[in-house]
């Protein structure tokens, strides 16, 4: 009886082995590569209040400057203990004037003549690239360099002298969206879903707790 009941609990022990095996393997759940569903999780950009993103829609001065302090933690740089500068177009009362007054203080962003800073103004690819790279750090490519860097995109020439050295980084780092052909398009509007791919790529490659170094001044902005 003792022998039967040890060769029963052995033939029990064999039975529930592939059981446990099996759900020790079982893989885990991917985390999202959709690049609007990465950013929305990530808080470093929002739906509307419809619950919607629309990605076709174009990112204004203010849009890009809330951005980059979420995406690059601004607030934390120590310049932005320096004294507020006074803007006439962007009052405190503006949504983003907490922003904006960052993005002026750490130089990622610049206003123009007589310290405005045109929050609604749409931006180009290459400005908004250019800005990212700001905060993303610049990479002193020597201009041979950056030439070899945008020589495959059919549309380099079309980068403007200012944004190259930026554009290159980004590029360099595959944080780029192009067509098939790789055309860069630097000059149409950046849409939300645009930037919602950089924003992705960046979380790919650094992680939401990289630590980024203080950028360098910025560049000049047209």
């Amino acid at each position: 009886m003792r022998r039967f009941l040890s060769v029963l609990t052995l033939v029990t022990l064999i039975q529930s082995f592939p059981i446990v095996v099996s759900a020790q393997v079982q893989p885990q759940a991917k985390q999202s590569s959709d690049p609007i569903q990465m950013v929305l999780a990530a808080n470093w950009m929002t739906n509307y209040p419809d619950n919607k993103f629309y990605p076709e829609r174009i990112i204004s001065r203010a849009d890009l400057a809330s951005i980059m302090v979420k995406a690059f933690r601004l607030d934390k740089r120590q310049a932005t203990s320096k004294e507020n500068f006074v803007v006439p177009d962007v009052p405190p009362s503006h949504p983003a004037y907490k922003d904006i007054q960052t993005v002026l203080k750490t130089d990622i962003m610049r206003g123009y003549r007589g310290n405005l800073f045109f929050p609604n103004q749409r931006v180009t690819r290459a400005e908004a690239l250019a800005i990212f790279a700001q905060a993303y750090g610049v990479f002193q490519f020597p201009d041979e360099t950056v030439n070899e860097i945008l020589a495959p995109h059919p549309d380099a020439a079309s980068i403007p002298p200012w944004a190259r050295k930026a554009i290159a980084t980004v590029v360099a780092e595959a944080f780029v969206n192009t067509d098939t052909q790789g055309n860069i398009y630097p000059l149409k509007p950046m849409t939300r879903g645009d930037m919602a791919y950089v924003l992705s790529k960046y979380l790919q490659r650094q992680g939401q707790d990289a630590e980024i170094p203080d950028a360098p001044p910025a560049p000049p902005q047209p």
